[in-house]
């Protein structure tokens, strides 16, 4: 099956949707262009029309309020957009990470290139850690990512990475994700959004106490069947069959994986606690998710379906502290 990716560049291990060309680590922010298939930019053109009508048989007309965006190496469509969408380019994408990586101690681990060229991102380690009990580390990352197909503002998320299982997590406060994100209805402007992400990483050793605490609770079989129920199945909303089954499959997969089939389920951070709980369900949704490849499964973790499904399980481990 043709993948998502159109390409894709990693450093130290393979990421968990097992993608990409290895690269050594800190290469210059020109070597991470090319090997993630980033170093090519978006045209834009205007959109034009042929017309069949008698009186005016193969004249061609403009349409002046949308424009076509495309690619500068393939000549390959990418989108039709509002003349007021403002395009940010794969090159602001790695750019973005310059003085980061340089002066703050940030370090490119993976970047790449999505739907042909629709959506484009890099992930940063930012070098922020801690460790839960039993030895169970969680490292800081900056994730950036954009569209030109109007799929995904450019968005700037904090997120975790836990490394026994690789499970991903956007870093939220008070039930909201700490991302930054800016609408192509507006100019990207890099250092305003670093400016802004200043608060929200610094937030880092007050979003890794609630997951420590997260650690510390217990839950019993029946609390741990409850959330699942929660986070899974909306009692609120009519299913059908087919829904219904996908469901049951998806309770009994994040049942096995906190029971004890997860990665790390039997750390003593994860073991009957609640921080296991939200794990199961990280893992589910990074590795274990239907879809239709490994590369739509990136896509719904980090954009999508997952991406709503982990916040969610978030939400619903944090009430179990509350």
């Amino acid at each position: 099956m043709a993948h998502q990716i159109e390409n894709m560049a990693f450093v130290g291990s393979t990421p968990w949707h097992g993608l990409g060309n290895k690269l050594s680590r800190h290469q210059p922010l020109e070597v991470w262009q090319h090997e993630a298939g980033m170093n090519w930019h978006i045209e834009e053109s205007p959109v034009r029309f042929l017309s069949d009508s008698a009186a005016h048989l193969g004249s061609i007309h403009t349409f002046p309020d949308q424009k076509v965006l495309y690619r500068s190496d393939t000549k390959a469509p990418l989108s039709v957009v509002s003349q007021r969408y403002k395009v940010v380019q794969p090159f602001d994408v790695i750019e973005f990470y310059r003085d980061l990586t340089e002066y703050a101690g940030f370090e490119l681990e993976t970047a790449g290139v999505l739907k042909g060229g629709r959506k484009f991102w890099a992930l940063a380690r930012t070098g922020q850690a801690s460790v839960l009990k039993g030895n169970d580390l969680v490292n800081g990352y900056l994730l950036l990512a954009t569209s030109c197909d109007g799929s995904l503002a450019t968005v700037a998320t904090p997120t975790t990475v836990r490394v026994v299982c690789n499970n991903t997590l956007a870093i939220a406060l008070d039930g909201s994700a700490q991302s930054i994100r800016v609408p192509h209805s507006t100019e990207f402007d890099a250092q305003a959004v670093k400016r802004q992400l200043g608060v929200s990483v610094a937030q880092w050793d007050d979003f890794m106490y609630r997951m420590k605490t997260l650690s510390q609770r217990k839950v019993n079989s029946g609390e741990a069947l409850g959330y699942f129920l929660q986070v899974i199945c909306d009692a609120d909303q009519d299913v059908d069959d087919r829904r219904e089954l996908n469901q049951h499959r998806a309770l009994q997969k994040v049942q096995d994986l906190f029971a004890g089939k997860g990665r790390g389920s039997q750390l003593e951070s994860a073991h009957n606690t609640a921080w296991g709980l939200l794990n199961a369900v990280t893992e589910y949704v990074d590795h274990d998710k239907r879809a239709r490849s490994v590369d739509h499964r990136l896509d719904s973790a980090w954009f999508g379906q997952g991406a709503s499904l982990k916040q969610k399980a978030l939400d619903q481990a944090m009430a179990l502290v509350a």
